[in-house]
């Protein structure tokens, strides 16, 4: 299925039916009466949030959402009947905006949530409300109001626990399909990751996280360079960060300048995202060059308070103590914020 993290659709709400003006005209009431009964409302425009879809496509291809009218009220006191809300289906991790002032209306974060983006308009009231002891037959009706009408702008960042890092052949697809069931393609060539791929990462039974696998980043990304500043908006809700690292032999990339520059990407971007607590580890430890590296960089990052960890996502070495730090970093980030 296509990726589609942002669109626009123009949603336009019912509007609600006309008040009815009749006169009551039966046998045995000869003085009659008003009897003309209200307008139906305008059916609403209703985002519901499904964890089943996970992109914003149906949406694009939408363009404008409207929902049907309310029906005109009638005589003998009869009401219109409602319209019936249009409800279409987003994915969790929504926001909202207004498209012209840019104000962020909605933002969905929970699943089989219910918001009204658009709300029918009141149906109008017949002259059965207008009677009154000098005026008993009133030969006046309200009209229904219009349904709003809104420009909408669609913006989707993926909800994870932790989110996952590095320059392009840092190794962050293949260590996503080690850990959980997420199966993004994997090649020795950069940029084989093009959309952000969530995996539930199964530590016990009944513990677990959402790791995101955010598209290689370089230099620049910030300001629009590559891929990244379509998708370090992802990483915004994260708890906790992987910062994956290695040798690029045929790039000739050194690992501490490709942290530092990762790093600098994201204080660029959002320095709050830059202070999420934060592993870094260095992949691919199955390879002779790597851990030779690896010792090397190992007090250079010490010197820099970080204490760099060492795995390998094709023999398993090092992963099972990772991921359970990373669980655990999670939580305890959530119940800081909780408690906040």
């Amino acid at each position: 299925m296509k990726f589609v993290d942002s669109c626009e659709v123009k949603v336009i709400a019912g509007n609600g039916g006309n008040g009815s003006m009749a006169m009551r005209r039966e046998k045995y009431l000869p003085h009659g009466g008003p009897a003309g009964g209200d307008g139906g409302r305008g059916g609403d425009i209703v985002f519901q949030t499904d964890p089943g879809i996970s992109t914003l496509l149906d949406l694009t291809y939408a363009h404008t959402l409207k929902a049907k009218h309310g029906q005109h009220g009638m005589g003998s006191d009869c009401y219109g009947r409602a319209g019936e809300p249009l409800i279409a289906r987003v994915p969790i991790g929504t926001q909202v905006f207004e498209k012209e002032s840019g104000k962020l209306l909605f933002d969905l974060q929970v699943g089989n949530e219910n918001v009204v983006v658009a709300h029918g308009g009141r149906g109008g009231r017949g002259n059965i409300h207008f009677a009154t002891s000098f005026d008993r037959a009133p030969r006046r009706a309200e009209p229904g109001e219009p349904g709003e009408e809104k420009e909408l702008r669609l913006e989707l960042k993926v909800m994870a626990d932790v989110g996952l890092l590095g320059f392009p052949n840092a190794g962050k697809s293949t260590f996503i399909r080690a850990v959980s069931k997420a199966r993004p393609k994997v090649a020795d060539y950069p940029f084989t990751t093009l959309v952000p791929h969530l995996g539930v990462v199964q530590i016990d039974v009944d513990a677990n996280f959402v790791l995101a696998d955010i598209p290689g980043l370089i230099p620049g990304a910030a300001e629009g360079a590559g891929l990244g500043i379509r998708f370090l908006k992802h990483v915004e809700r994260t708890r906790a960060l992987l910062h994956l690292i290695t040798l690029d032999p045929g790039e000739g990339r050194d690992p501490m300048a490709d942290y530092i520059a990762l790093k600098a990407e994201l204080k660029a971007f959002d320095p709050e995202l830059a202070a999420r607590p934060t592993i870094v580890a260095m992949s691919k430890a199955d390879i002779p060059e790597v851990r030779e590296a690896y010792a090397e960089l190992k007090p250079k990052f010490k010197r820099k308070k970080i204490d760099l960890r060492l795995v390998s996502a094709a023999t398993g070495e090092g992963v099972k103590e990772l991921v359970a730090e990373l669980y655990h970093m999670s939580k305890r980030t959530l119940a800081d914020v909780k408690a906040g």
